[in-house]
């Protein structure tokens, strides 16, 4: 039941995110790093892998297509990893402090609860869940 519920809850996350990635990019563009090379077609596209990456998660066809959603999730979460640390630089280095790390410090640290999360949920590892075998 529990991961059930993750999954549904996860997958609703991302399909929203990647839903405000294509209708209103302005924010993700603001902090993509400049070193990434047409921003707003990778923008777009992150929006679109967020949705499919959302709807393999849910789909109840599939154990592969569900772990594929969950690797594609996985490797989404590390892709966009600079541009939240991008980010958190930015708007601390600003002459108010921004969001401060009370927004940025948790927002770091959720980033790998969700690359876990995808993988549990999208049924690729059990960790730390599964038994371990006797022997």
């Amino acid at each position: 039941m529990t991961r059930t519920a993750l999954t549904y809850l996860l997958a609703l996350f991302y399909a929203y995110a990647g839903y405000r990635h294509i209708v209103g990019p302005a924010p993700f563009l603001q902090i993509t790093p400049e070193w990434v090379p047409w921003p707003e077609s990778v923008i777009l596209w992150t929006g679109i892998a967020e949705i499919a990456g959302a709807l393999a998660l849910v789909q109840p066809w599939s154990l592969r297509l569900r772990q594929a959603g969950g690797i594609g999730l996985t490797l989404y979460a590390l892709c966009v990893w600079p541009a939240n640390v991008n980010h958190m630089l930015m708007d601390m280095a600003s002459p108010d402090g921004g969001w401060g790390m009370a927004y940025h410090g948790p927002r770091m640290v959720a980033q790998p609860l969700l690359i876990w999360l995808a993988l549990w949920t999208g049924r690729v590892t059990d960790w730390p869940f599964a038994r371990r075998a006797k022997g």
